[in-house]
């Protein structure tokens, strides 16, 4: 099997998640700024059997399209033009970041680690990957 990568992608920052090659488990890979992305995508593809993409969808509450999804749509047309073959999916980030958050208190993380927003950035791919390995099952 290869692996499944998980991209939360911002204007500033984009964090990033990644399987096992076994796609059971979800790991924070890291946050890195959003103008190096696909640097380093085309950096991690020649080193790591990637499968699929998981491309964060920001939605609002009553499910329409958020203010960020233009930023985001650039990015996947970049991203689509310099990877063509590789197999991309889009799914639903709501409260990622929230409970991403949520993650670090309960985590006993102190307030000044909270405010990492990388840290946060990672954690909320972690879970966009986490949650689509779930209902993959």
């Amino acid at each position: 099997m290869a692996r499944i990568l998980s991209i939360d992608y911002g204007l500033k920052r984009t964090g990033i998640a990644v399987t096992d090659d076994f796609q059971i488990i979800a790991s924070g890979l890291t946050t890195i700024p959003s103008t190096d992305i696909i640097a380093f995508l085309k950096t991690y593809f020649s080193k790591e059997n990637v499968e699929t993409v998981l491309i964060g969808e920001p939605k609002q509450m009553n499910g329409l399209p958020s203010e960020s999804t233009e930023i985001i749509e650039k990015f996947i047309a970049q991203f689509q033009t310099e990877f063509p073959k590789m197999k991309m999916e889009r799914v639903d980030e709501r409260f990622t970041s929230k409970m991403a958050f949520q993650t670090m208190i309960d985590s006993g993380l102190k307030k000044k680690q909270r405010q990492n927003k990388g840290l946060i950035d990672e954690i909320a791919a972690t879970i966009l990957l986490q949650d689509y390995l779930n209902y993959k099952k």
